[in-house]
């Protein structure tokens, strides 16, 4: 029989994932980018067992990822018995995936602040 580790979130990844959550991002996407983040790459099955989420729920938030370009995926057929299985990873470090987050998140907070003080000039 195969051994295999699993990974499990520690309280600071918890709480890295919760930041996300806090800014906007789903919860399953935070949690899925917070894990990949913690390891070299990772199969949809390490990934549903390290985050305690269901395969459907892995692959709308790795689709999500993938759309940022935050993600990448490679295809290896020696995990299992002749079945193709994707295996993924960040694109950029998590530092740099952060940082676009920062700049997106200042880019739509100032169009909203400039539609606050349009209100503000119209209602004068």
């Amino acid at each position: 029989m195969k051994q295999q580790t699993i990974h499990f979130f520690t309280e600071k990844e918890e709480e890295f994932a919760n930041l996300l959550i806090e800014i906007g991002m789903k919860k399953n996407t935070a949690k899925v980018l917070v894990f990949l983040a913690n390891l070299t790459e990772a199969t949809s099955r390490v990934i549903e067992r390290g985050t305690d989420l269901r395969q459907p729920e892995v692959s709308i938030a790795i689709r999500y990822l993938d759309d940022q370009g935050w993600v990448t995926s490679r295809v290896s057929k020696e995990e299992s018995r002749g079945r193709r299985v994707r295996i993924y990873k960040l694109a950029r470090p998590i530092n740099e995936i952060v940082g676009g987050i920062e700049k997106k998140s200042k880019v739509e907070l100032n169009k909203k602040l400039a539609a606050i003080q349009k209100l503000r000039a119209h209602s004068n």
